[in-house]
């Protein structure tokens, strides 16, 4: 909860940046050369930082926790660091050289048209130094989430978007473009974030120092549980990679589609599978280094069920009023009724792997407390041959529609083979309480979808009256969906008022 109540508040905050971004970019090409200058970073940051990284460091640090000590956690750290951030400056330094190199590697698209690749190179070469620090940031969020300091990390997403917003309203009027301001505003959220974390490790008592680089036996355990994670999360970042190239291939504003509809079925993804997968992987770690297998799969059930309990109101709700949602958040200034549906559609395809994107990340921490890094691996490769066999057989017909649809069905595959391999080796068991909760889950998203396409229906009339009746009308539908839910939940016993009360004071809510 801690987790995701600060992502939540990052997501609202990511809203009204995205809606400056859209009422100054819209989806034209300024906005498709941020978008790409953007991604690049975050590309790498998923693939070592968030994706291997944490998968071989976490597990590691908390072992070093449960069977050494403190002292031995945090030297352990130490080293990592020491480690990382050499390797970290040269990549940078090679990836500022070698920068059109990329651009043509990412979005080859952009070479017909000479001023969005150079546009598209100069705005990266302004957010690439954000990977540095926002690397060392997630492995100061893997030691304070270790000990169960979860809230600092946790908040770091919200500095990113303030520091966004405010380059868009105090530095647009001086640089080229609002791009550039974006770009600017990249760069400095990453300082902004390590700084943060650096007082937050202070306050915690855990303040790193900067060691000699070596490599210990403890640091190359990292980087050999690292290799196969890394193959793994750049299997699944090669899926998003091969989106944006395809895209960079089809009509011009089709990166700013993808993009504007990612934004919105991340709130769910963010808020639920992020925070439930951040808390879950240190927790199986220290039950996996026990020995507390029975444990490690009640915990397992408890992740998977609190997951879909709210993943699938979230795709009920985006498969429901898709247009009212995009039209609400963003159609104003550059952002036109014509961007809308080309989005809502979009949002339509995502939403469909809603419950998959969130099983994945809640799934993903079970094999990496064991490190076992090998498997996701092997799903992962099976997963980007699925979707780019899609990607290639519905793009030409759906456009960047079909790369989203390509990505939902990959990733029920991926959700489901896990679960399978899981289930497999003992290490997954769902229980009827699991089994009782989600069925009930799908009955109440289902009737709150059609209270929410009624209620729609019954305001439509309102649609072309402007921002304000429209931002009106999706305050009204999102009040009506959070309360129909919460409503069934409490009647079905999916979830009640004493459930919640008893798990804010720490006690287990017991088989239902």
């Amino acid at each position: 909860m801690t987790v995701g109540g600060f992502t939540l508040i990052s997501r609202v905050t990511g809203f009204a940046r995205d809606i400056l971004i859209a009422a100054l970019l819209g989806a034209g090409p300024i906005g498709d050369a941020f978008f790409v200058a953007f991604k690049l970073p975050n590309f790498f940051r998923r693939l070592f930082a968030e994706g291997a990284f944490n998968a071989a460091f976490i597990p590691r640090f908390s072992a070093h926790l449960k069977q050494d000590g403190r002292d031995a956690a945090h030297g352990f750290a130490e080293e990592t660091l020491a480690v990382l951030l050499g390797v970290l400056l040269l990549f940078v330094a090679l990836a500022q050289m070698f920068m059109p190199v990329l651009m043509l590697g990412l979005a080859p698209g952009f070479a017909d048209d000479p001023a969005t690749f150079d546009l598209a190179v100069d705005l990266t070469r302004i957010t690439f130094p954000y990977l540095l620090f926002i690397s060392l940031v997630s492995l100061m969020a893997g030691v304070l989430n270790g000990v169960g300091r979860f809230a600092a990390a946790a908040a770091t997403p919200i500095l990113l978007n303030l520091c966004l917003i405010a380059a868009l309203l105090l530095l647009v009027d001086h640089v080229p473009t609002a791009g550039h301001a974006l770009a600017i505003g990249v760069f400095v959220a990453g300082v902004v974030q390590f700084v943060w974390l650096l007082i937050a490790l202070n306050r915690a008592g855990l303040a790193l120092r900067l060691p000699r680089p070596r490599l210990t036996p403890a640091v190359r355990r990292v980087l050999i549980i690292m290799g196969p994670a890394a193959l793994g999360a750049g299997v699944v970042q090669v899926n998003l990679v091969i989106d944006i190239i395809l895209a960079s291939l089809l009509q011009d504003g089709a990166i700013s589609y993808l993009f504007y509809a990612d934004r919105i079925s991340q709130l769910p993804i963010g808020v639920v599978g992020v925070a439930v997968g951040t808390a879950l992987l240190p927790l199986l770690s220290r039950q996996a280094a026990a020995g507390e297998n029975e444990a490690a799969r009640q915990s397992l059930n408890r992740a998977m069920e609190l997951g879909l309990l709210l993943a699938l109101p979230a795709m009920a709700a985006c498969l429901a009023i898709p247009d009212i949602l995009v039209a609400g958040l963003f159609e104003r200034g550059a952002f036109t009724a014509a961007d809308t549906q080309a989005t809502a559609m979009t949002l339509t395809a995502y939403a469909i792997g809603l419950p998959a994107y969130v099983m994945m990340k809640v799934l993903g921490p079970a094999f990496f407390a064991r490190s076992d890094t090998v498997t996701p691996l092997k799903i992962a490769l099976v997963t980007v041959v699925v979707n780019m066999a899609l990607n290639l057989a519905l793009m030409w017909h759906l456009q960047q529609v079909g790369l989203a649809l390509a990505t939902a069905l990959s990733s029920w595959l991926s959700a489901v083979l896990s679960m399978w391999l899981l289930h497999r080796r003992g290490w997954l068991a769902t229980d009827t309480r699991l089994r009782i909760a989600v069925a009930k889950a799908v009955f109440a998203s289902a009737l709150m979808a059609g209270v929410l396409v009624a209620a729609a229906l019954a305001l439509a009339p309102l649609a072309g009256e402007g921002e304000a009746l429209r931002a009106t009308g999706l305050v009204v539908l999102v009040a009506m969906g959070l309360l129909t839910y919460a409503v069934l939940a409490q009647i079905t016993g999916l979830a009640r008022l004493r459930d919640l009360k008893a798990m804010m004071r720490g006690r287990d809510v017991g088989a239902r």
